[in-house]
């Protein structure tokens, strides 16, 4: 495999070579992967102690991947900061592709637009098409389920909701596993081998919906899994890994582009079934 020379070669290399990977350089990974700010502005050292993963887990990593040493992978993600801002340490929003300076978190102006062309970043990256197969491969599987049961916890609450009202507009059978009340366990208890399970989940995952996958595992179900990266632990148990990044400051996710995942997931499904548009115009989606 090429040497990575780019954030998004980078990725790339990680998630094709995750299998050569041992569980420590795994943990590396993913915090490269989510972490690129800190990776490119700390020592190898202070990254172990701010990530809690050990120096020579990185430092093998970045070996696995063809560096010569830390320093040669730490450089790749130096490149966006040093092109955005020559090294400045004010805020990033961290978006596919790189990281966006924000130069005065204060200014709620400026804050929207940084957002807005990060947003727009990761939207241009999921309409280049490399998720289409996977989108194609997802639809195909909720066109044969009795059930599309649907779990997102936390932040990815707001969308596991839209998905689930979506199919159920477009006249498929759907369920949002809520969990509320505590009974997130008894809600996937109800899964069948001829139901799916789409599994919504991004950093730092919610144990709730790892538990569920785990419980759809064990029941036979297959999994949809939209989530950010072939790291992720909804990712590897998934039949279909739908992979979107969006933008993120400091804690903040933006759901933009896993938000369109769920509008072509239900309007593929709405078409897939013979839907016209005269039948559509009142979906109110």
């Amino acid at each position: 495999m090429p040497l990575p020379h780019t954030l998004e070669e980078l990725r790339s290399a990680i998630a094709v070579g995750q299998d050569k990977l041992t569980a420590r350089m795994r943990d590396a990974a993913q915090y490269v992967i989510e972490h690129p700010h800190d990776v490119a502005l700390n020592t190898v050292a202070a990254l172990a102690t701010r990530s809690q993963i050990p120096a020579s887990a990185f430092i093998r990593l970045a070996q696995a991947l063809g560096y010569g040493g830390f320093s040669d992978l730490q450089r790749v993600c130096k490149a966006p900061l040093e092109k955005a801002g020559q090294g400045s340490f004010k805020e990033r929003i961290r978006h596919y592709r790189g990281e966006q300076l924000l130069d005065d978190p204060t200014d709620v102006g400026a804050m929207l637009g940084a957002f807005s062309r990060a947003n727009i970043v990761s939207l241009e990256h999921l309409a280049e098409g490399q998720q289409a197969q996977a989108l194609e491969q997802a639809i195909a599987l909720l066109q044969q389920a009795r059930t599309t049961f649907v779990v997102g916890m936390r932040r990815s609450f707001p969308m596991a909701a839209y998905l689930s009202y979506a199919l159920s507009r477009v006249g498929r059978r759907a369920v949002h596993i809520s969990g509320l009340g505590g009974s997130l366990r008894e809600q996937v208890g109800a899964l069948h081998g001829d139901d799916v399970l789409v599994a919504v989940s991004f950093p730092p995952y919610a144990q709730e919906t790892i538990d569920a996958c785990n419980q759809a595992v064990a029941a036979g179900t297959p999994i949809v899994a939209i989530t950010d990266s072939l790291l992720s632990p909804i990712g590897q148990c998934a039949s279909v890994m739908i992979e979107v990044d969006d933008a993120e400051l400091l804690g903040f996710r933006s759901l933009t582009a896993a938000f369109c995942v769920a509008q072509t997931l239900a309007m593929g499904l709405a078409f897939g079934d013979g839907r016209d548009h005269e039948a559509l115009k009142d979906i109110d989606c």
